[in-house]
């Protein structure tokens, strides 16, 4: 008789394990096992435990290739899902080959799992597997399919409710349960009587009852320092949206700003000419929200301005805000305002400044750039990776959540009727917005280093989000070049990989709809193309996401510095305003208070969140990937230290790029 030592995982979810049979078959290249129940003294599939089991076969199996797993009723008792993580085989020659499965099993289901190196669909070399590799993705290409969510839209995945998606990749119970709980976090608001309320804000004071119990060392600065204009340049640095400004080398010819307007502003005896040759002047343009639909509130449609902002990097190395026109052509009704205008007319400049910025970040730098394109690279990765794939190992980590939050947050955030559609673009206005925004993409503009050259970042000064991106992309980039050039030895393999070739295609026309024009790849010639892609890719969903999500409720819990909706028209005329035309012009008690409760739940922390570089489920078989993602462990944790150490000499802080506040996939 032949021997195989088995070690099998229950995982430690809620509820993971089960009183069910189990069942185990082993099949290799010369034949294969009885099937065989696990059957120790005692109950076997508990919560947290590894189970170990002898089979016994007549002959050796040969090299094993696969191992079926299947999970039948125990007497009549209810059903109960096992969270089944891995089963370690030791064969009689004393081997162990790691056959991981990290899924919730039903009554009646049966698995066929894969174990052992990970392997591209050509380096398959016996009939059984290559067959098996085959159905496989036939048939998860007929559970995960395209749909088209808008004219002009990358393409998402065709569920419909978050409940329709495997077990695994939905939200854990204890996720589910505490973004319920904060979900309605409205009901303090009710008992406050704010939600139901229509009225105007009688003071700016008291927006601060909003949240008793629910505020951040950040909210509580935003809240003191909002109307200052040295922060306002500030957030186009280190604020939700640090992707919008670059450096201004010529004034565009319809943003007439003069040297008379702008003389007073500039370092003494300089002049904007000066400054423009220096390097020292900057520009925040919205043109991309020119022509957008709007909502109708009161019967009246709302105003979003496309405007310009021009800013100044002083002496002291603080950007600041000098000249702002609220609309892209010039006229008597479309003044410039300057600082030096009445208090109320600058503040109600920057608030549309900030309401034009506010929704760019929402519907563009949040949704479109993270959440939708990240939902595409998973889609593609789901349909066409077997998952003894390389990439596939790497990658499913980084998607862990992403598609329950993405069909969720249509339903419940983004959708027409979400939170978001009651900002003043609407639901229609931000799909137009969406659309023209992905048309007008480029690669270049997600790979950070391309993206900061080109806008000419790369030495204004106490730019932390820059700084702390750029080390993040060289850590991704380092680990990422190691792994694939690990699978990857030559560019010939990139070509011959058929599973690569087709999620790369699949990308390219569902989530770029085939755009030659941006420059996105449509297929991998070389190993450098894959290292980019993927740096790219995992940058993406773990530092970009965090620098434009995690500080949602810093920046946008106080309505006056940061808001969504405004909802009376911008200024026409200068000396005009006064602070009750600041408080009618910011959204009613019910819109403000429902913002607040949205930015509330984006920027939760959830107690189950895996931080990024972490990979818990053991797929990858090989000892030399489990040495590289501890060096990118290490890595990152360096870098965390040092930005610890930096922020302990700031005023504000910058903390969204630190890694140990970075989730390693998009799960909110």
């Amino acid at each position: 008789m032949t021997e195989y030592k088995l070690e099998v995982t229950t995982g430690e979810k809620q509820n993971a394990g089960t009183w069910d049979h189990i069942f185990i078959t082993l099949f290799g290249t010369e034949g294969q096992s009885e099937r065989t129940e696990l059957d120790n003294f005692g109950i076997g599939f508990t919560t947290g435990t590894t189970g170990n089991y002898t089979m016994s076969t007549n002959l050796s199996l040969g090299k094993l290739l696969l191992v079926k797993v299947e999970k039948d009723p125990s007497l009549n008792l209810p059903e109960d899902e096992w969270y089944f993580c891995k089963i370690v085989v030791t064969t009689p020659e004393g081997e162990a080959i790691i056959f991981p499965c990290y899924r919730w099993i039903s009554r009646g289901e049966l698995v066929e799992l894969r174990g052992g190196r990970a392997l591209k669909a050509f380096e398959e070399d016996h009939p059984m597997l290559i067959d098996h590799r085959k159905q496989e993705l036939i048939l998860k290409k007929s559970f995960y399919q395209w749909k088209r969510l808008a004219e002009g839209l990358n393409h998402i995945s065709h569920f419909i409710n978050a409940s329709e998606l495997p077990a695994e990749i939905r939200f854990s119970k204890s996720k589910s349960n505490q973004f319920f709980f904060t979900y309605f976090s409205g009901s303090e608001l009710m008992r406050k009587g704010l939600l139901g309320s229509h009225e105007q804000w009688e003071s700016i004071e008291d927006m601060k009852k909003i949240f008793t119990w629910k505020k951040t060392t950040m909210s509580e600065y935003v809240s003191e320092h909002w109307k200052e204009d040295e922060f306002f340049g500030f957030q186009f640095l280190n604020g939700l949206n640090p992707n919008v400004i670059k450096r201004c080398s010529e004034l565009p010819p319809n943003f007439p700003v003069t040297e008379e307007m702008v003389k007073p502003f500039l370092k003494k005896g300089s002049s904007l000419q000066k400054e423009l040759k220096k390097g020292n002047i900057f520009l925040s343009d919205q043109k991309k929200l020119e022509g957008i639909p709007t909502r109708a509130y009161n019967g009246e449609p709302l105003h979003v301005t496309p405007g310009l902002c021009l800013l100044y990097v002083n002496p002291e190395n603080k950007l600041m805000p000098i000249a702002i026109q609220l609309h892209q052509q010039p006229s008597e009704l479309n003044p410039i305002f300057l600082p030096s205008d009445l208090e109320t007319d600058w503040l109600l400049a920057k608030m549309f400044i900030k309401n034009a910025d506010s929704i760019d970040h929402q519907a563009v730098q949040h949704l479109l750039k993270t959440h939708y394109l990240a939902e595409a690279y998973n889609v593609a990765a789901l349909r066409s990776f077997s998952v003894i794939h390389p990439l596939y190992k790497l990658l499913l980590p980084h998607f862990r959540f992403t598609l329950h939050i993405s069909i969720r947050g249509r339903a419940n955030l983004f959708g027409p009727d979400g939170s978001i559609s009651k900002s003043s673009l609407g639901y229609d206005g931000q799909m137009v917005l969406m659309a023209k925004a992905l048309s007008e993409m480029t690669y270049s503009s997600l790979c950070l280093p391309e993206n900061i050259t080109a806008r000419g970042l790369e030495s204004i000064p106490n730019f932390y989000y820059r700084d702390d991106g750029l080390k993040l992309w060289n850590i991704i980039n380092r680990f990422v070049k190691a792994v694939v050039e690990y699978y990857y030895p030559s560019d010939s393999e990139v070509r011959k990989d058929t599973e690569l070739q087709e999620w790369i295609s699949e990308i390219f026309t569902h989530g770029f709809l085939g755009n030659t024009a941006s420059g996105f790849p449509a297929s991998f010639q070389t190993v450098e193309e894959v290292i980019k892609f993927i740096t790219m890719l995992i940058f993406t969903v773990t530092g970009q996401h965090a620098a434009v999500n995690n500080g949602q409720y810093d920046y946008y819990g106080w309505a006056p510095s940061q808001s969504l909706l405004l909802v009376k028209p911008p200024p026409t005329t200068k000396g005009q305003s006064s602070m009750k035309t600041i408080l009618d012009t910011l959204p009613d008690v019910e819109q403000t208070v429902i913002f607040s409760a949205l930015v509330w739940l984006l920027s939760e922390k959830f107690t189950d969140e895996v931080l990024m570089g972490s990979y818990p489920d053991e797929r990858f078989q090989e000892p030399a990937l489990k040495q590289m993602m501890k060096k990118f462990q290490a890595e990152l944790s360096k870098l965390s230290e040092a930005i610890s150490t930096r922020n302990l000499q700031l005023d504000i802080p910058y903390i969204y790029m630190q890694p140990s506040e970075i989730e390693n996939s998009i799960a909110i």
